[in-house]
């Protein structure tokens, strides 16, 4: 089946995965099919979509997470195609099977290969068995005394893992013998709610690593290739929130060694469609962590340095489409960052931060590219994932790239509710970002980087407050609380632009 058989496709997601989805398809000439929940009813994806199909409440076990009101939806639409996006039911090799079943395409990975890498434990062995490098670790273990004499084995430290897990999700690192009780306690329970499986194993826990992952695209004739390494340290909890590539401490040597290790992974299950092998890399070595097989949140900086749309070719794989074309020996070109742009507020420990959008200035400019799932008027609730958009940047090497995302941090402007854009400004100015010194424990390393935050926020609320004044007396009044000089350089350019003796804010100015 070539591509343009295809000329119908039901995103089976929301957010901005689902408007990029939607472009995707605009730009091949195929029509696209949103669904949504009741509280989704005019968000941004069901307004650019070309059909649109209600699929239930709020609650997404009744919606995003009910396959069978997604395949009916393609059928009713004579959709030909599912794309499942990120999270939801991405990786669910059932709803994979299902979607084949009704005769629509699954525009993923086979359901067979979703399956051997989704099961950690058997991921691990395939792995194994491709001479892939991987942490020391065990089977899943079923009792504390398992547990106990498997740590013994791997050593301490470890890292409690779920069988099926992801995200963070049921992780717990044990420092020592007398902690791995609670620990296997709270893993189990945490992976039983989250993924209705309680099994986990262990892995030998590696001290500051540096999380870095491999694009790869693959088609069903058996040609696969990657496209670079991205960097991923900069997380909390084990949720991604800042993205690079290429990768600091990854040079030409490296990348390729690393990529043909990818590749080895790729042809050991069978993949097709686009994925991501994820490492854990450390004083020159690098260890398999897991594949997603799925697209990543994180994918847009692999597209802007090589100029890739993932997306469509996703979708042309999907459709029987050969890869056709090799990497450019030239690649990566310049550098791009991602910042994660979350309804969280990074004061009181990241917690969801929830509300209607009163105002919404996204970044431009050169080599700016804004990701949204949101528009001014969005209601924020309490639902899904509280990733509102993705800010990306591209510039002709990191130092570049850095100060041109702090340029766009600072034009950027979300009124009503709380986001982690003050946290990504911290981050562009501090020191081991600077020079490339991170790895997955930098937020807990830098405390100081949340220092700040609470003061800007209260600034903002304090802005905010005065302009609703001034709105209704009909002219502008004093701010409350004076910004200092000092903190010029953590205020976005709205906060600026309102402070005392700037230009025009004066009474009847």
């Amino acid at each position: 089946m070539s591509e343009l058989s295809l000329s119908r496709i039901l995103v089976a997601n929301r957010g901005e995965i689902a408007v990029r989805v939607v472009r995707a398809c605009r730009e091949m000439g195929i029509e696209s099919v949103a669904v949504y929940s009741e509280p989704d009813r005019l968000a941004p994806h069901v307004v650019l979509a070309d059909v649109t199909v209600p699929i239930g409440p709020a609650r997404a076990s009744e919606s995003y997470l009910d396959g069978g009101k997604l395949i009916d939806a393609a059928r009713l639409t004579g959709s030909q195609a599912i794309h499942p996006g990120y999270g939801f039911l991405a990786e669910n090799a059932v709803f994979a099977s299902d979607v084949l079943a009704a005769g629509l395409i699954f525009i993923g990975p086979p359901p067979e290969a979703i399956e051997a890498m989704g099961e950690k434990t058997r991921a691990r062995a395939l792995m194994r068995d491709a001479g892939v490098p991987v942490i020391p670790g065990s089977e899943w273990v079923a009792t504390e005394e398992e547990a106990r004499q498997a740590a013994n084995e791997v050593g301490f430290p470890v890292m409690l893992k779920a069988v099926a897990g992801g995200g963070g999700k049921g992780m717990r690192v044990v420092s020592e013998p007398d902690e791995l009780a609670s620990a296997f306690t709270r893993a189990r329970s945490e992976a039983e709610q989250a993924f209705g499986d309680p099994r986990v194993y262990l892995e030998r826990f590696l001290d500051r690593p540096r999380h870095i992952e491999i694009q790869v695209l693959a088609d069903r004739l058996g040609n696969a290739v990657h496209l670079g390494e991205r960097e991923c340290s900069i997380q909390r909890r084990h949720q991604k929130l800042i993205e690079e590539a290429p990768a600091p401490v990854v040079d030409a040597e490296l990348r390729d060694r690393m990529g043909r290790v990818a590749l080895e992974a790729v042809r050991a299950v069978g993949y097709e469609s686009a994925g991501t092998v994820e490492f854990l890399y450390v004083e020159g070595e690098f260890f398999f962590l897991e594949m997603n097989t799925r697209l990543q949140v994180e994918h847009p900086v692999t597209e802007m340095v090589t100029g890739v749309d993932i997306v469509q070719e996703q979708i042309r794989l999907a459709a029987g489409e050969p890869l056709g074309w090799e990497p450019d020996p030239a690649w990566p070109i310049g550098h791009s960052i991602e910042c994660r742009i979350s309804g969280e507020d990074p004061v009181n420990g990241f917690l969801p931060s929830v509300g209607r959008i009163r105002e919404l200035e996204p970044p431009g400019g050169p080599g700016v590219r804004w990701d949204s799932g949101v528009s001014t008027g969005f209601d924020v609730g309490p639902h899904y994932d509280p990733l509102l958009a993705k800010l990306i940047v591209h510039a002709g090497d990191r130092d570049q790239a850095i100060a041109r995302m702090r340029r766009a941090l600072l034009e950027l402007h979300v009124a009503g509710v709380r986001t982690t854009q003050p946290f990504h400004i911290a981050v562009m100015g501090e020191a081991d970002f600077h020079e490339g010194r991170i790895s997955i424990r930098y937020v807990e390393d830098h405390p100081e980087l949340l220092a700040g935050v609470e003061e800007e926020l209260l600034d903002a609320a304090t802005i905010a407050a005065v302009l609703l004044e001034e709105e209704r007396h009909g002219a502008p009044m004093i701010p409350i609380r004076p910004l200092g000089p000092t903190e010029d350089g953590q205020l976005s350019g709205w906060q600026r632009a309102f402070r005392p003796g700037a230009a025009d804010w004066k009474a009847g100015g």
